[in-house]
Order: structure tokens, then C-alpha cells, then sequence
């Protein structure tokens, strides 16, 4: 028998249309090692909205009945050519009731419990995932925690795993007012490394303080560049994390670093020989990387991304890792939302440009079972 689903896909056509829509889907029954998972939450990350929407224009978008129809940018096209005509399933992560399970005895050993997955194609009424990679969720533990038990959490650890691999003991973090700026605040309290966090306004500021945050610094103040290397010098932090992608940003970073490491040293034209780096994880904002040349040639630059990083990491790490966030799910690494809407409502005017926006506080967990 097969099951009647519906599920939100993101399809690029040639002409540059970008079309967003909730359609019909049919699922066989499970076979060896796979469940039926009856969905029943899924945030809404940063990485989703980047292939349900990108750098698209929603203001001036169709909407319709389950659908939108947006324009993506020339550029942007000839960029994502290789996705042209693919209808892509949308929604990394999130947790719901196995309902149905292979012959697999792990698959078998899930019917009937509440479990987290990260399959893709998670904004849908009903998903087909691996049993071994699913998390068995405690029947007490309220469904949003265990709906946003992998990318966050693992991100943030990630981050840890970096900086000690590279030899580094402090971390800077932007947008840090976000979810997972938030557990990455308990977490480097709990681990003892200093964090330097930078937000862009001052109610960000309060925020992070109030979840015990040490180091904080508003980049919209006129004395931002003082504050930040004050932060990184109180701190040693020589590695940062960029959320923000595009703009000067991640410049303004190294040079405060430089800042710091070239005080009270003999002058260099190639500037201090103290390692300086950060890497580029997000894009909240989409135009170019902008840096000022202002830090001497001892600095990097470089892409993170979650899967080819825990691709990396040896089996027991990771197991390591996962554990660690199966025990934090409702204090370190728990999740808050603001905001919870059914598939059909995702796709609508409102609720499309308010979760696009990314905004502190306003985070969408998506309920497709109404």
C-alpha cells in the first residue's frame, strides 16, 4: 500500500522563475532499514530557506493556493544551473510517530515511538527516513526540542570540534543573537572557552547577556571596532564564525584580530605572524565578501558547512557528539520558537517575507499535521 502525502518542494525553471508549492506525493511502504514517519514538527533553518526561497524576490512574488511563483536574479541562475528543473523537497530536519518500519529489527524496534531524523524533505505530511540515523526522542520531551535536534545543535559543537583540532582556544561568533548563537553561548560556558558574540542591535545585546554571555559587542554602535578587539584581546579568540557572509563583516574581524596581535610588537610590513582566521558559514547577507586589506598576510579565509565536516570526524566522534546533544536537548541545546504555522501557511505572503527575514526571536517551526 502506499501513503497520501503532500510536501513543500522548491523548483528552479529556466527562465529564472522561481516556484514554491505544496503537492501531492505518494510513499511505499518501508522496506529493510526504513520507517514512516508520521511529521509532526520541522524548523525552519537558515539552510532551508536558502534553497526554498535564495536570494529570490518574494516582495514582488505570486502568491496563490499553496503556491508562489518568485524571479531569482540573472546571476543567480546561471550560478545554480545545475539545479534548473529539479523539484527540490525542502525542510532538513524535524521529529514526528514512526507509523510503519522495514523488517529491519532497528527499524522494527522505532514503530510507534517519537523519534528526531535528518532526511530532507522534512516539510512534509509524511517522510520516509533511515532507522539508524533516527534519534529516539523521550515520550515527556515536547516535540519542538527533538524537532530541531541536528543542525543547530551540531553546528555549534562543530565550532568547539574546529577550533581545538586547529589549535585555537577562543571562538568570535556573528548574528549571535539567533538560536544557535544562543546555545552556543551555554555551551562555551559550559566548556570554559570564551566567546566573543557580535549582534547588531542593543536588545541583542540584553538577550545574550540574560543567557549568561560575557563578551558582547553591537555592530551597529560607533565604537564597534574598539569594543571588538577589547573582546578579542580580553578573550585570545584567533578563529571566527560568520553567519553573515556578504559585506565587511568578516574583514572587520581579521582586523580587529590584527589589531590585538600586532600591539606592542616591532612593526612589519606583512603585519604579525599570529595565525588569524575565520570561517564563512552563512549568508544572511547575499553580495559579495568585502575585505579591507587591513590585517597583514598572516590570516585565512574559508568556507564551513555542517555535512562534509561531520563527514571528516571518526565514527566514535560523532556518536560522541550526538550523544552529547541527545543529553542537552531541553537545556544547552534547546530550541525557541516564536512562531508555528501549517505547511499551506508557510507558503503564504505574511508568513513567507516574516520567516525570510530571519529576524531575533521570531523562528518558525513548521506543523504539518495542522
Amino acid at each position: 500500500m502506499t501513503t497520501h502525502s503532500r510536501q513543500i518542494v522548491s523548483t528552479l525553471s529556466e527562465d529564472g522563475k522561481l516556484t514554491i508549492e505544496l503537492v501531492p506525493e505518494e510513499l511505499p511502504d518501508p522496506a529493510g532499514h526504513e520507517v514512516l514517519l508520521r511529521v509532526e514538527a520541522a524548523p525552519v533553518n537558515p539552510s532551508d530557506l536558502f534553497l526554498m526561497f535564495g536570494p529570490a524576490d518574494l516582495e514582488g512574488a505570486e502568491f496563490s493556493d499553496g503556491k508562489i511563483v518568485a524571479r531569482m536574479p540573472e546571476g543567480t541562475v546561471r550560478a545554480m544551473a545545475g539545479r534548473v528543473g529539479l523539484a527540490m523537497p525542502v525542510g532538513n530536519e524535524g521529529a514526528g510517530t514512526v507509523i510503519a518500519a522495514g523488517d529491519a529489527p532497528e527499524a522494527q524496534a522505532l514503530v510507534g515511538k517519537r523519534i528526531s531524523c535528518v532526511p530532507g524533505g522534512m516539510y512534509a505530511e509524511y517522510r520516509l527516513a533511515d532507522a539508524r540515523m533516527c534519534l529516539p526522542l523521550p515520550d515527556e520531551m515536547p516535540i519542538e526540542f527533538g524537532a530541531a535536534s541536528y543542525v543547530n545543535p551540531l553546528t555549534a559543537l562543530g565550532f568547539v570540534e574546529t577550533m581545538k583540532a586547529e589549535g585555537f582556544t577562543a571562538l568570535v561568533h556573528t548574528a549571535a543573537a539567533s538560536n544557535l548563537g544562543q546555545m552556543l553561548v551555554r555551551l562555551c560556558a559550559e566548556d570554559d572557552i570564551p566567546l566573543v558574540n557580535i549582534v547588531r542591535r542593543s536588545e541583542q545585546v540584553e538577550l545574550l547577556k540574560g543567557v549568561g554571555a560575557t563578551h558582547v559587542v553591537n555592530s551597529s554602535e560607533p565604537g564597534f571596532m574598539t569594543g571588538l578587539a577589547a573582546a578579542i584581546e580580553a578573550t585570545g579568540a584567533r578563529l571566527g564564525f560568520d553567519a553573515i557572509g556578504g559585506g565587511t563583516m568578516a574583514g572587520q574581524i581579521l582586523a580587529a584580530m590584527e589589531a590585538v596581535a600586532s600591539k606592542g610588537q616591532p612593526w612589519s610590513r606583512y603585519g604579525s605572524s599570529e595565525r588569524k582566521k575565520v570561517y564563512v558559514y552563512g549568508a544572511l547577507d547575499m553580495g559579495p565578501t568585502i575585505l579591507n586589506r587591513s590585517f597583514g598576510l598572516t590570516w585565512d579565509l574559508a568556507g564551513w558547512l555542517l555535512i562534509p565536516f561531520l563527514a571528516r570526524l571518526p565514527l566514535e566522534d560523532t556518536l560522541r557528539l550526538r550523544k552529547r546533544v541527545a543529553d542537552g536537548l531541553t537545556t544547552t541545546f534547546a530550541s525557541h520558537f516564536g512562531n508555528h504555522v501549517g505547511l499551506a501557511e508557510l507558503l503564504t505572503r505574511e508568513v513567507a517575507l516574516a520567516s525570510d527575514a530571519k529576524s531575533t526571536g521570531a523562528k518558525f517551526l513548521v506543523i504539518p499535521q495542522g
